[in-house]
């Protein structure tokens, strides 16, 4: 397992499915240097899966250690965005619920 997939499995457990209530989307990240990933969010449940997701709300393009780096906090998602860190494609503004999603 990679460390992006280890990170994302750790997502698992810090899922806020009050947050996600009435909620049907998914996030797709395209990592440049690992494998792509899904997070897709579904009436309170949380599915992480490997691979493309045949119709994403939002991809967020970026490394894997800017994705970690997201994910734990140690880096800002609009600050990562405005310096082209992070591409986003869809539902940007979507993007922007991901932490609240997550206990992080």
């Amino acid at each position: 397992m990679t460390d992006v997939a280890t990170t994302l499995n750790n997502l698992q457990n810090k899922f806020n499915a009050d947050a996600a209530q009435g909620m049907d989307e998914v996030f797709q990240f395209c990592i440049s240097d690992d494998n792509d990933y899904f997070i897709e969010i579904k009436d309170g449940a949380c599915i992480i899966e490997t691979g493309e997701h045949d119709d994403p709300s939002v991809t967020l393009k970026m490394n894997k250690d800017t994705l970690k780096g997201l994910l734990s906090g140690e880096v800002n998602g609009m600050t990562a965005f405005m310096t082209g860190k992070v591409k986003a494609e869809g539902n940007m503004m979507l993007a922007t619920k991901l932490n609240s999603l997550f206990d992080m």
